[in-house]
């Protein structure tokens, strides 16, 4: 059982926090609202909320934007740039998720300016 399964199932019957989810209702709304956002709503927000105090927002949201705007806007150099730079600040976990997403906005700048 991979490890995502094990948590989706912990999830599934509540056995986090000795049976209750104890997930917040704020975050709660944040997960729901940035699941169904539109890409330049999460971009906007993202550098919002970055330029106001670049460590407020927690790793785990940050990285949830981020990966739900990578995978909405695949080929947006500037976008994957920003993600990979982002994830090396948290790493080393993430470093050669990180690494992946700067080369391949570096490859899509190489081929804009061909």
């Amino acid at each position: 059982m991979s490890d995502l399964t094990r948590l989706m199932s912990q999830i599934s019957v509540g056995g986090v926090d000795g049976g209750a989810m104890g997930i917040p209702a704020e975050v709660q709304h944040f997960i729901e609202k940035l699941t169904f956002a539109d890409p330049d709503d999460i971009w906007d927000s993202l550098q919002a909320s970055l330029a106001e105090d670049w460590m407020a927002l927690p790793v785990w949201a940050r990285n949830l934007a981020f990966r739900l705007l990578c995978l909405q806007r695949p080929d947006d150099a500037e976008i994957l740039g920003q993600a990979g730079s982002d994830l090396l600040s948290f790493g080393p976990d993430w470093d050669e998720f990180a690494e992946k997403l700067m080369a391949r906005s570096e490859e899509l700048k190489t081929k804009k300016q061909e």
